[in-house]
């Protein structure tokens, strides 16, 4: 499960890309509690969702005829510099080198072989997000690739992740992945083939960033009314919960879950 006790190669940061960061503010601060905090005109723009004063995401305003809407997620890596060389090597692209952001961190943005973006952070005085796991805040994720194992070998290049086949019903196992050494309790993400969903393949390959909710149907209804769109209605997946996939009304692409069985003690515990 994700915490946030950040390792290498775990997810510890998400932020949005949105043409209109007070319209979004507003569509989640309704749909999950959150705050839109600023941290001033030095940040460019860049600001922060905050749920009961923790961090749970960044945003930042995004041209949307450059750039489309979306999530983007951060994976943790004790020297960005060398995760971009990784990627590089491994047949994706650096689109932002490496950079420091003050003295929070270092971060560098990227491509995988499939087109699909996502970044690294090297933790500075910025540890990483505030709040994982916890109702209105992101807890789990799912790669939507053309090529699962494909992208299983880049990602395990570039972060050292290890793999976990979860039994489905039906036969099939869902491919999980987790930090290297933790073990499959560690595990924060699954990676499905895009095609296996109509709805995912459509939009073409990327991230999925899943919230925990506790009523997926009144969340997905409560989007609606706000202005987003339901891509995938609410249904029950067993042992993991009720989802639906969801849209803002800009366009980024996202899902909620009421998870099944919640694992007891606290998942942000120091």
């Amino acid at each position: 499960m994700l915490t946030t006790r950040y390792l290498t190669g775990s997810p510890n940061w998400l932020d949005l890309g949105s043409p209109d960061i007070g319209g979004a503010a507003s569509f989640y601060g309704d749909l999950f509690g959150w705050t839109f905090r600023s941290p001033g005109p030095e940040a460019g723009g860049y600001g922060l969702f905050e749920l009961d004063g923790r961090t749970a995401a960044g945003a930042m305003t995004v041209p949307p005829e450059r750039v489309p809407p979306g999530w983007t997620l951060y994976f943790q890596s004790p020297s960005a510099d060398d995760a971009a060389e990784r990627v590089a090597d491994g047949g994706g692209t650096v689109t932002h080198e490496p950079a420091d952001v003050w003295d929070l961190g270092r971060t560098a943005h990227f491509t995988d072989p499939a087109g699909v973006g996502f970044a690294t952070w090297q933790p500075g005085t910025n540890k990483g997000l505030g709040v994982v796991n916890e109702t209105g805040s992101l807890c789990w994720a799912e790669l939507c690739t053309p090529d699962p194992g494909a992208a299983l070998e880049f990602y395990r290049s570039v972060f050292g992740w290890d793999e976990f086949a979860v039994p489905v019903p039906g036969g099939d196992t869902y491919l999980t992945v987790n930090p290297a050494g933790a073990g499959e309790d560690a595990m924060f993400a699954g990676l499905v083939p895009l095609e296996t969903d109509p709805v995912e393949a459509v939009g073409g390959p990327y991230w999925l960033p899943y919230f925990e909710v506790t009523d997926t149907d009144a969340t997905a209804a409560e989007a609606e009314e706000l202005g987003g769109r339901v891509r995938t209605p609410p249904i029950d997946v067993e042992d993991v919960g009720r989802i639906a996939k969801l849209a803002d009304p800009y366009g980024a692409r996202f899902a909620v879950i009421e998870t099944a069985v919640k694992s007891a003690g606290a998942a942000n515990a120091a």
